[in-house]
């Protein structure tokens, strides 16, 4: 009798229906599945979309107001190049999909060939079954379970001020200054050392510099549980307070320095400023502008766009936009009391467009699909680091004032002049560079090696003009805060590290300290 093992085999698996309540069931899952998959995309694209809407409003109110200042063939040959360029975004945007969708399919067909091979030629009754049902999970779980577990990861994320374990120092119209307290139970500040102001940036927020605290994965907390003074410096909510709207640099460095004399009167000595992203920028500006001469005399800046001109990746593509619409006008909104800000979502949408062949919906979703498919089903577990992202990047995200936007924009548009004047000016003073160096201040920057938003170039253009220690950080514009703030990591925040033996920013205030006995 002739045998037919492949036939058999295919026979005794569960690819064949042996009875009618199966393929009811499986029909009810692979519904439900297609379910998961078309909501958990179209979350995606509403993120994404959303902005887009922002912005087409935006653009539809000010292009009501120039299309009669400007002649018809002006107003022709704009209108056709700004097609031109959403048409190139068009294109890298569905190339990058592709690929990514390309990648996705073959890893699909590897696994679905290994099981077809199993099923028929070894017996391995569940093998089509069980790649199925993990896909059907890991739809669920992009669809449902992940937005939850990024919201329940929001206690965890973050300074939270509201609980009260952060003592407030002081405050104006628009800021608070904040005293971080340790999250190490066994250590207690010291006095003596020379106390830490942190300034955060308007775009990101003060939250990413408290990632998660109490796993010991915080920028702030890295200082506090080292016993050092530290403190931050808080922007108010920008919907509530008018005087947060209306600001300006000049604002910025009048508030500041108002901190400082505190901190100067509480301590008996000067503080070390630390800019992180943007916060970086801002302290260049307000310290060379002279209001905070006397309560300075050390600097550290964090993954800081110094020289915005130099973030080669932003600044060519607001080059590649039609002159005509490289305007802050396009991303204002207008508040119900009439003030006008920078929309914030609109501004974070910006950086998904730079990099639309690796940002736009589709390819999120399937990136998250290879991550969230990547672990065993039954021992599942979401990844922490990834939900505190994600949480951060959906909630943190808020209008931005707009003098404060008007400074960054114009560094991204306009380099640092070779005499090292910068592009912008506070209480009508032209702002040079070099005076850190005259007044003997040491510098630290710290920078990314792969920062694909603020690149090496722009960090690391005060080099330019005097001498800086720096400190490279592997990874990108977060990891910093995220990764290397953990005490046991490898590029420990208050250690050397390195071939070059480079200091974090923690070891350099450390040794800023060493005076003391």
């Amino acid at each position: 009798m002739f045998e037919f093992p492949i036939i058999e085999n295919l026979i005794e698996s569960d690819v064949v229906y042996k009875d009618l309540v199966t393929p009811i069931a499986d029909g009810i899952d692979s519904v439900k599945a297609m379910q998961d998959c078309w909501l958990g995309l179209s979350s995606y694209m509403s993120d994404f979309l959303i902005p887009c809407f922002s912005a087409s409003n935006y653009f539809g109110n000010v292009e009501n107001q120039r299309i009669l200042t400007n002649s018809p063939v002006k107003n022709y040959t704009s209108h056709l190049n700004l097609f031109r360029f959403n048409m190139e975004l068009l294109n890298k945007g569905y190339t990058g999909a592709l690929k990514f969708l390309g990648d996705y399919f073959t890893r699909e067909r590897d696994e679905l060939l290994e099981a077809w091979f199993n099923t028929l030629y070894k017996g391995n009754k569940n093998s089509i079954k069980s790649i199925l049902t993990k896909r059907m999970k890991t739809l669920n779980r992009i669809a449902n379970e992940y937005p939850k577990a990024i919201q329940e990861v929001g206690p965890e994320f973050g300074f939270h001020f509201e609980r009260g374990e952060n003592e407030k120092v002081c405050e104006t119209n628009r800021f608070i200054l904040y005293r971080i307290s340790p999250t190490d139970n066994h250590m207690v500040t010291d006095d003596r050392l020379k106390p830490v102001v942190i300034i955060p940036p308007y775009v990101l927020g003060e939250n990413i510099l408290a990632f998660l605290p109490y796993e010991n994965r915080s920028y702030a907390h890295a200082f506090a549980n080292q016993g050092i003074p530290t403190y931050i410096r808080v922007l108010k909510d920008i919907q509530k307070h008018e005087a947060v709207q209306i600001m300006a640099g000049e604002d910025d460095a009048a508030d500041l320095r108002l901190f400082l004399e505190i901190l100067r009167k509480k301590h008996g000595q000067p503080v070390t400023l630390n800019g992180y992203c943007q916060g970086g920028f801002i302290t260049v500006c307000d310290l060379v502008s002279g209001e905070l001469d006397g309560l300075v005399d050390a600097l550290i800046t964090c993954v800081s766009p110094i020289d915005g001109s130099k973030c080669s990746g932003l600044v060519n593509f607001l080059k590649s936009l039609p002159e005509r619409y490289n305007d802050l006008a396009y991303g204002i909104k207008t508040l119900p009391n009439g003030n006008q800000v920078a929309d914030g979502k609109l501004m974070s949408w910006v950086y998904k467009l730079k990099s639309i062949d690796t940002e736009s919906p589709l390819a999120s979703y399937l990136r998250d699909m290879l991550m969230l498919s990547s672990c065993d089903c039954t021992q599942f577990a979401f990844n922490k680091t990834a939900t505190a992202l994600n949480y951060w990047l959906r909630n943190d995200r808020t209008n931005i004032p707009l003098g404060i936007t008007k400074l960054s924009f114009s560094s991204f548009n306009t380099p640092i002049a070779r005499d090292g004047t910068l592009p912008v000016k506070l209480f009508g003073r032209k702002l040079n560079i070099k005076r850190i160096k005259e007044k003997k201040i040491p510098w630290l920057i710290c920078y990314g090696e792969k920062d694909d938003l603020v690149e090496a170039g722009s960090s690391l253009a005060p080099m330019e003009y005097m001498a800086v220690e720096t400190s490279p950080f592997p990874k990108g514009h977060v990891a910093i805060a995220t990764s290397w703030s953990n005490p046991k990591s490898k590029y420990a925040l208050h250690t050397r590290f390195g071939k070059g033996k480079h200091r974090g920013p923690v070891r350099f205030q450390l040794d800023q300290n060493s005076y003391l006995p």
